[in-house]
Order: structure tokens, then sequence, then C-alpha cells
């Protein structure tokens, strides 16, 4: 087996090319499923590690495939995503995004460099690697189901049998302190789906409302019945949150208009929840709007499941950190959160884990702008963190024993 001395040493060595991989990402980033440029630099990154490449059919994907020197049949996933924001850049840095209104405020570029890194470290060991390892640069994490595509393309066999294990790593710019790994057992992250509503009235003067049918009333109306149904139609320890994020009716202060809309975010923790709110929410706008005599149109959207880890998986991943970076690297998720990740998918289908990594450049992480922020700034320091944990666990789950 790899020791750990061995890939720490080499990890380092590999901090300057990861830092200049990372920059070059940064100041190109693109947006959805679609990143010519990114797979293109991807491509010329990881050219000569002897890995058998491929790309997607209809997103603009990475596949990798490193065969190990003592096959046994079995193969691991370790996934970065690709895709930026659509958030014009204030961070300042000097490799600040060129492209305008894009931005890599998540931290897709730091995963990349990562995965880049642990690629290049495992390629090194190969001879010694019990089986296969599946590299998953995946498009289109931000909303638009990167993972579901790659999935359907096939990625979770591109080994040869499906992979049996997998894991994932996300950066934070806050909250975690730098150079400090975080997870959990079981839902780690919620799922994500959307409420859509439209109510359909008549519009009128807004002198003489009692001749028409507002449907502004009444959406404010359901608004507040949705939040009331929340907290009377779920268990307060199997939380819902649903934020409603868009409102829009009317063109002027005297005129009652046909229509109005709204929109929400839903995020759940377990599947009877996320199973339950599509129905319920209907109800209650429908009923709002027969007490009013409107119709109304409501649309529940799924998209991402919840991130549930395997507890063995998360257990393992967490001995791991301890074992190679001490215990003070590693710090128990006491509970799951309420963003949500496509990589549920890959979780759906294989047991593994996510893991958060800490990368704030504040002394203070609860007052560092968080991700998804144009002020977000990410620590290149821990990409060496990064690739040397890709490494350590593709090397150790191969080494497992199967139940």
């Amino acid at each position: 087996m790899t020791t750990s001395s061995s890939l720490r040493s080499d990890a380092e060595e590999l901090g300057p090319e990861m830092d200049e991989l990372r920059h070059r990402l940064h100041r190109r980033p693109e947006i959805g499923l679609q990143l010519p440029e990114t797979q293109r630099t991807l491509l010329e990154a990881l050219d000569g590690l002897g890995l058998e490449l491929s790309v997607g059919r209809d997103v603009t994907s990475v596949t990798g495939v490193l065969r190990g020197g003592r096959s046994t049949g079995r193969a691991v996933l370790l996934r970065a995503d690709m895709d930026a924001l659509p958030v014009q850049e204030r961070s300042g840095e000097a490799f600040s995004s060129e492209v305008d209104g894009a931005m890599h405020a998540c931290g897709h570029d730091l995963h990349m460099a990562m995965l880049v890194g642990g690629a290049r470290l495992l390629a090194a060991h190969r001879a010694e690697l019990a089986g296969d390892v599946v590299l998953m640069f995946q498009p289109g994490e931000e909303g638009w189901d990167g993972a579901g595509a790659m999935i359907a393309e096939g990625v979770l066999t591109a080994a040869g049998p499906q992979v049996s294990a997998a894991y994932g790593m996300h950066v934070r710019s806050g909250a975690t302190a730098n150079g400090v790994f975080t997870t959990r057992g079981h839902t780690m992250m919620s799922s994500s789906s959307r409420l859509q509503v439209t109510v359909q009235g008549r519009g009128g003067h807004g002198s003489t409302p009692h001749l028409g049918r507002d449907p502004i009333t009444a959406a404010a109306e359901m608004i507040i019945s949705l939040q009331t149904m929340i907290t009377r139609r779920f268990d307060i320890f199997d939380p819902v949150v649903l934020t409603v994020g868009t409102i829009a009716g009317g063109t002027a202060t005297n005129i009652i208009p046909d229509e109005a809309t709204f929109s929400a975010t839903v995020r759940t923790f377990s599947q009877e929840s996320g199973d339950a709110i599509g129905g319920l929410a209907t109800a209650v706008c429908e009923g709002v709007a027969l007490a009013h005599g409107l119709e109304v149109d409501v649309r529940h959207v799924r998209e991402y499941p919840a991130t549930v880890n395997d507890p063995g998986h998360a257990q393992f991943l967490a001995d791991v950190v301890t074992d190679v970076f001490g215990e003070d690297a590693f710090l128990p998720m006491p509970n799951p959160e309420p963003g949500s990740e496509d990589f549920s998918r890959v979780l759906q289908a294989v047991p593994g884990s996510y893991v958060m990594l800490g990368a704030t450049m504040a002394p203070d992480p609860r007052q560092a702008p968080s991700n998804h922020s144009p002020q977000a700034r990410f620590d290149d320091r821990v990409m060496t963190r990064g690739a040397l944990l890709h490494a350590e666990l593709a090397v150790r789950a191969l080494d497992r024993p199967t139940s």
C-alpha cells in the first residue's frame, strides 16, 4: 500500500502547479453544461498521465480512468465540478475573472485543480493501486444537473464494473476553519425543488375591487398560508424550508391585474417530506384560490435529492482525515445543511461520502464572505490537502476488504 508520507511529499511538490491551474481556470469561468474552454484546459492538464480519457456526448464533461497495477476488478470514483456562477466578481484577487458576469464564486476552480493534483499523485503510484480510479469532472452542478447527465452517459461504469464507492469534496470560503474537513453520516444536505404558482384573476379598476377578482391579494394570502402549512404539517425534527424568492403582478397602482405569479425554493431532508410537500402546497394554494373565486396553477418541480452519505463511508473518510492530517483536521458536522448538491445522484447509485474543506482567508470564518458571494475568496494552500485526501481515499478504499 502507498504510504501517506510518500504521497504527502509528492503532494507538497504539486502546490505551485495546482495554484497555476486554479488561477487559469478562475480567470476564464464558464456557466452551465457547455464549458468548452474549461474542458480543453483540463484535458491539457491531464495529458501524459496515462489515463483513459473520454468526453461527454451532450455535455462538456471529462472522465478519466486510471488503471491500477494490482487489478481486483474494483473501482472507486472521485468527483470535481467544473462550472461557475452568474456573478460579477468583486474579490479583488489578482487573477479575478476576465469574463463579465461570471465568477468561480463557489470554488469549483479549486475542485478541478485538486482532482488533477490527486490524479497526478495516483498516476505516480499506479503500480500499488488495488483497482481502478474513475475521475469525474462534471459540468453543470449549479442547477443544471450535470451529475445526472454524466450518470446517463455511463460515468459510473467508465472503468468496466460499476464503481464500488464514490467521494466528492467541496471547499468553503467561510463557515469552516481553514484546512479543516467536515462531514457526517446519513443526510448531509437537503433536497431541492421549486414551486411555481400562477394566480388567474379578473382585472378591473383599483377603486372598485369588488367588480374584479384580485390575484395579488390572493397570492399574498397563499404565501402566508404556505409558511403556516410548513409549521403545522411537518415535524419540527424533520424540517422543511420554503422561501418565496420572486413575486410579480400588476402594472399600475390603480389597476387590478388579470394575473399574479410567485415562485419559491423548497428544501427537505427526508424522502417522506420531499414526497409530501408538492401535494400539500398545491392544496393550500387551491384552497385559497377557491375562497377568492380565482383559479391557480401550481407546479412543484423536483430538482436534486438529498445528499445522503453512507455512514460507513463517512466514518472511513473521517478516519482517513485524522490519520493523515491529525485529529484537529476533522470536525464532525452536527446537523444536515439546507444547501443542495447533485453529487446526491451519485450517492443514490453507489455508497460513498461527500466532505467539506475549509478554505477561508479570514481569521474568523464566520465573518468571511460565503460561497456564491461576489467577494468570496479561497486559500490556495488547502489544495495540497485536498489533492492528498483524494489520493488517500482512492488508495485506501481500494484496499478495504469487501463486505
